[in-house]
């Protein structure tokens, strides 16, 4: 069992405004607890990647430094999403930090079509193990767009991730609210896993923040504008392989090029 939350609040381009939603919320969980946070959580984010441009890097830099010193102290996990620069070239990352002070990077695979030529795309899908109380668990994260991608997400389920972490930043009012929803429904239940969805909060939000049981279950949701935390307790046991076992690899087979990484926890 372990004891997760999902958080979502109306993030900006003001670093130091969303840093203050995100130790507000690591000041709402107790130790050993995972805290999931929307993509851009830290840096903020817009689907014009011009906005990169007008990034203070130090000022991220410090931010990342703070808020892995609040998660050392509190004793819990958090995963949030943020730009990151490295060596000159930005990605679009899920962060990881954890109680003991490591950390570890999603960059993100399938970009979007606003985001070529800005960032670059990530190259695998690595599967992360936190360590809890009772016991360790592997994640895997998926970003955004990524949602309608459900190979990515059931290659990550038979290489061993246990739990599913989908961030996003999602508020456009062109694109109907259901169709992502039930998108996040079957990602949990076509692979039988626990699903923890973080989206910021605003008003024309067209994906729920949820935590979703592996039978597809909706254990919490919260929509709109609204800053909320959600919380569940999670029981492992429940998930299972009972439908990927039965996948036909005689007629679909899928063969995973990415680089096999399942430790990728360390100084970032």
């Amino acid at each position: 069992m372990i004891s997760v939350a999902v958080g979502q609040f109306p993030i900006s381009f003001a670093i130091t405004e969303n840093v203050q939603y995100i130790l507000s919320m690591l000041e709402q969980v107790e130790p050993d607890d995972l805290l999931v946070l929307p993509e851009g959580a830290i840096s903020g984010y817009n689907e014009d990647s011009r906005f990169l441009e007008l990034i203070d890097r130090r000022l991220l830099a410090d931010a990342v430094e703070r808020i892995a010193e609040v998660v050392k102290r509190k004793q819990v996990h958090l995963i949030a999403g943020s730009c990151l620069q490295e060596e000159g070239e930005w990605y679009n990352a899920g962060l990881y930090f954890s109680p003991r002070g490591e950390r570890a990077l999603y960059r993100k695979v399938n970009l979007a079509t606003g985001e070529r030529g800005h960032f670059v795309a990530g190259a695998d899908l690595p599967i992360f193990p936190l360590h809890f109380a009772e016991g360790s668990v592997n994640i895997g994260i998926q970003l955004c767009r990524e949602i309608r991608f459900p190979e990515q997400w059931q290659c990550l389920a038979q290489r061993g991730a246990e739990l599913f972490v989908y961030i996003t930043n999602a508020a456009n009012p062109e694109v109907k609210p259901d169709v992502w929803r039930s998108h996040l429904v079957s990602r949990a239940a076509e692979n039988q896993r626990f699903v923890l969805a973080a989206n910021i909060a605003h008003f024309v939000q067209h994906c729920p923040s949820m935590i979703i049981a592996p039978d597809g279950e909706v254990l919490a949701e919260v929509t709109g504008e609204e800053t909320r935390l959600l919380r569940a307790t999670l029981d492992l046991a429940q998930t299972g392989n009972w439908y990927l076992s039965q996948c036909r690899r005689d007629v679909v087979s899928m063969y995973y090029k990415g680089e096999l990484v399942r430790t990728s926890i360390g100084p970032v």
